[in-house]
């Protein structure tokens, strides 16, 4: 008996250092995080000193991230997972937090002088952690707290400028769908335990390949948890909290939440299904074989559909740039969803081409907004007559930002719809393919009445012309130049992206 539990112990011991090993990235925020802290009690009246620390935090977690294994493996007794899918999804992260560090340094609603940093940038490290580990999650409840790690960070973050009614507003509206969200998702987890008396997610789709019973009580816990993700990427009939969060968080938060938070949704979303309701036996160049009754196929295009077309009709009618641009992520779920759909590898893989083209042109355009808001202390679209000619970096740089979320021709938008649609056309699901096409046709329209108003009307305005420092035009160089690049030379994103979901560890 001594010996069996010496051995238990040894394995449990050997498990946990390896785990630790390859958690390094994780534990370097988690120590940033409590070192943030710290330096906000000792520097409380600086305002920048906390977003250095927060900038170091994440370089050193991106330089653990290149050095880590490129290798699949488990860690935590399974509840872990280390792949390239994960951490594909991880450098977007990364990148995401360098952005929104960076933006709120010049953002004049969050710097103002009666308003201390410090928890502002420990809660985005917080929330990054968060997203971390929900991208490499195999078990419900781990996904489950991580996901209230991240929420909880992102309520606070939403109405961080508090005296602004907007913004307090909008951080109720998000907690009061993020509780209900939260609960039913909670709900739809117990129901799966009781039904497979297992959490972890590749147990789970042992037992549905075998599973004979019962087939309602399956449907809706899945569709339960469905909810809980749905929620997170903003999709159609789960995206109500989407447009007043947007449109009151500051707007830094707001580029934060449509892209990172987005990313990790669909990168949860995307191994959950693969996982748990997918053939493992299936062979990787076919359509993967979902072993349940439930046709996650036909959810899964309903959600796309309803997200792009409800996203872009409605955004249509919208005179606030920035509540244009929350329904316009609304659109752009529905667009990624149209990979998850068909189910394969190669829609996978155009999923995660379509984020880093996103995060490139959803950043830039907030960014933009942001400095015109600034300078004129709105965010109506009225009242960007002229800043074109006020602000040609300005007015140029958003041109390629919405060029680019339109999915035109030579920006990185392009190339992130283009292999959408060729996923979607590979799996004969033509229609599919012809309402996304129609829909970017939409978007189109209310995203050219931006640049109308910019370079085409005010133009014989006197107005005086926008300010802003070398460093915040540096920063719409950091997020032009790789939207155009990336539109051209796009081989090397491709190949990062194709080696990532290639390695997916979904058995």
């Amino acid at each position: 008996m001594d010996s069996l539990l010496s051995l238990f112990i040894g394995q449990y011991v050997a498990d946990l250092k390896r785990s630790l090993a390859l958690f390094a990235p994780e534990l370097v925020l988690a120590i940033a995080f409590v070192l943030l802290v710290i330096v906000d009690l000792i520097f409380q009246k600086s305002k920048y000193i906390t977003g250095v620390v927060a900038l170091l935090g994440f370089a050193v977690a991106t330089i653990f991230m290149i050095v880590s294994p490129a290798n699949t493996s488990f860690g935590f007794w399974q509840m872990y997972v280390f792949d390239p899918f994960s951490n594909f999804f991880k450098f977007i992260f990364l990148i995401s937090g360098f952005a929104v560090v960076l933006i709120s340094f010049f953002s004049n609603e969050l710097n103002k002088s009666d308003r201390t940093m410090g928890e502002y940038y420990t809660l985005i490290l917080g929330m990054t952690l968060g997203m971390f580990v929900i991208s490499s999650a195999g078990n419900l409840i781990l996904i489950y707290l991580a996901l209230e790690t991240m929420s909880l960070s992102s309520y606070v973050l939403a109405g961080y400028t508090k005296e602004i009614k907007r913004a307090s507003e909008a951080s109720l509206k998000y907690v009061i769908y993020g509780a209900l969200a939260s609960g039913l998702m909670i709900y739809g987890i117990s129901i799966l335990y009781g039904l497979t008396g297992t959490l972890s997610l590749f147990q789970i789709n042992a037992f549905l390949v075998q599973y004979q019973g019962p087939v309602f009580p399956l449907v809706v816990a899945s569709l339960l948890v469905l909810v809980g993700f749905g929620y997170k990427i903003s999709a159609v009939p789960f995206h109500f909290w989407t447009p007043d969060v947007y449109e009151g968080a500051p707007v830094a938060i707001t580029a934060y939440l449509s892209v990172a938070s987005k990313a990790a949704g669909f990168a949860v979303f995307m191994r959950f299904l693969k996982a748990g309701f997918i053939d493992p036996s299936t062979a990787s160049e076919q359509v993967w074989a979902v072993v349940s009754s439930i046709d996650w196929k036909f959810i899964v295009a309903v959600l796309s559909v309803l997200s792009m077309t409800i996203g872009n009709l409605v955004a249509l009618w919208q005179t606030n740039v920035k509540r244009m641009l929350a329904y316009s992520s609304i659109a752009h779920a529905g667009y990624m969803l149209m990979g998850v759909t068909v189910m394969t590898e190669g829609g996978y893989l155009a999923v995660m081409i379509y984020f880093f083209t996103y995060l490139l042109m959803n950043f830039g355009a907030f960014y933009v907004v942001q400095l015109i808001a600034n300078e004129i202390g709105s965010e109506e679209l009225d009242d960007y007559n002229g800043l074109g000619y006020r602000s040609p970096l300005l007015g140029t740089a958003m041109a390629i930002f919405l060029v680019s979320l339109t999915g035109l021709p030579p920006t990185a938008g392009f190339v992130g719809k283009l292999y959408i649609f060729q996923a979607v056309i590979n799996s004969n699901m033509i229609w599919l393919a012809v309402i996304g096409v129609l829909n970017s046709v939409v978007s189109l329209a209310y995203y050219a009445k931006v640049f109308r108003n910019m370079w085409l009307r005010g133009v014989d305005s006197n107005s005086e012309p926008l300010k802003y420092s070398i460093y915040a035009q540096l920063l719409v160089y950091a997020f032009a130049i790789p939207t155009l690049y990336y539109g051209i030379f796009w081989s090397p994103l491709v190949f990062w992206a194709k080696s990532s979901v290639l390695m997916f560890i979904g058995k």
